[in-house]
């Protein structure tokens, strides 16, 4: 008996819109998963136990290059469900891992587009992931030292 491994990802944008892709059987749906060729390089943890960020990969293309920017913005929702199939066989599928996470940045060359997810909550140090202050969460920066509180 042959076995492979796959990913479906479930991909949350800001309005609640969900996109469903799957990476191993080519031009087919199953389960309401469009085929989309894509890699994910993430481990659900590290030796010492907490999560780690991951990266999905995707073909550098126009339509690809438009919605990671648009998920990179928005900063959208990810899961990504690790599976163990039977080639032949779509019934047969054994669920490895599941992995939550949030676009946090993303980056393209010539032939790929990296989108990195950050954890949502390292479950053993209960660290928040980091988020970019920007002008508009936190206003000025103050240009002296003698800062009065009142």
């Amino acid at each position: 008996m042959d076995f492979a491994l796959g990913q479906f990802l479930d991909l949350t944008d800001g309005k609640g819109s969900i996109f469903r892709w799957q990476n191993f059987w080519i031009k087919e749906t199953v389960d309401d998963y469009s085929f989309v060729p894509f890699g994910f390089s993430g481990a659900t943890s590290n030796r010492q136990g907490d999560n780690i960020d991951a990266t999905l990969i995707f073909p550098n293309n126009e339509l690809s290059r438009q919605w990671a920017l648009s998920a990179v913005n928005e900063r959208w929702l990810a899961k990504v469900k690790v599976q163990l199939f039977d080639p032949n066989d779509k019934t047969q599928q054994t669920n490895l891992y599941n992995y939550v996470g949030q676009v946090a940045t993303g980056a393209w060359d010539e032939t790929t587009i990296n989108v990195r997810l950050n954890t949502m909550i390292d479950a053993v140090g209960g660290d928040i992931p980091a988020r970019r202050l920007t002008q508009n969460l936190v206003g000025y920066l103050p240009t002296t030292s003698n800062i009065q509180l009142f």
